[in-house]
């Protein structure tokens, strides 16, 4: 069973980078999911797709993967663009739109 080796990514929900510098190893869904007919769950008999290590560095998750004999695949973290602004920056000479105050 493949698995993928990634570093995620910051939810929408937070502005800061918490729960994002380990790298997470997790496996690929082997068996397809399925729908319980009476009440609709999905559910699926595939267990180590609940299963989600995590490494400090890439290169542990790697040697981890090599060492069990799993096939992997590394996603690299893509680079975040930071915009900084300061709110004495609504208040410039220079600022292009609407004035506001």
């Amino acid at each position: 069973m493949p698995a993928r080796i990634f570093k995620p990514a910051k939810t929408a929900m937070q502005s800061g980078t918490a729960k994002t510098h380990e790298w997470v190893l997790e496996f690929e869904q082997e068996v397809p999911r399925s729908v319980e007919p009476l009440m609709g769950y999905t559910s699926s008999a595939d267990m180590k797709q609940q299963l989600r290590l995590t490494f400090p560095t890439k290169d542990a998750a790697i040697e981890y993967a090599e060492r069990n004999g799993v096939p992997y695949t590394v996603f690299e973290p893509h680079a975040s663009r930071r915009r900084t602004i300061a709110y004495a920056d609504n208040f410039r000479y220079t600022r292009i739109g609407q004035w506001t105050h």
